[in-house]
């Protein structure tokens, strides 16, 4: 069974803009270093069309990347808004109860994980224990660098 891929409508759109620039632009970009590498006379030794091979290359991959997640998306969006509960594309503001610390997450699909902007994997440790909890609950997390717990104080839609 393929891979589903969970990501927002917002994340579609910029992967089909993403698609349509490489396929058209930036593949035009490309084929004219590789046309223009060629000009240099023996490819053999020559470096300038190793690197737009290998940039062409590169290119082939990402689309394929695209492709393949947008062959098997699964739209996210809403996915618990009318029961309160934490799911995909909610923002969380929890607090470490050994610390006091308070921090805003959003649950995110793999595809949009950004641990430096706080979107978080529901496939991530942090993602696994606080799906389905709502606010109040308190909840373990099981994170390779040692387990710890946290309170759900706030669930919203806000994105």
């Amino acid at each position: 069974m393929a891979k589903e891929y969970k990501i927002t409508s917002l994340r579609l759109q910029d992967l089909e803009k993403e698609l349509n620039y490489l396929k058209t632009t930036r593949e035009r970009e490309i084929a004219a270093m590789i046309a223009e590498a060629r000009s240099y006379g023996d490819l053999s030794e020559n470096s300038e069309y190793d690197a737009a091979k290998n940039e062409q290359a590169k290119l082939y991959g990402r689309i394929a990347e695209i492709e393949d997640i947008l062959s098997h998306a699964v739209i996210i969006e809403d996915e618990n808004e009318a029961t309160g509960r934490v799911g995909l594309g909610c923002t969380v503001e929890v607090e470490n109860l050994e610390t006091g610390v308070r921090t805003t997450y959003r649950i995110t699909g793999s595809q949009e994980a950004n641990p430096m902007k706080n979107k978080l994997s529901d496939d991530s440790p942090f993602g696994r224990a606080i799906v389905g909890k709502s606010a109040g609950d308190t909840f373990m997390v099981n994170a390779p660098a040692g387990s710890y717990q946290m309170k759900v104080i706030s669930v919203s839609r806000e994105g």
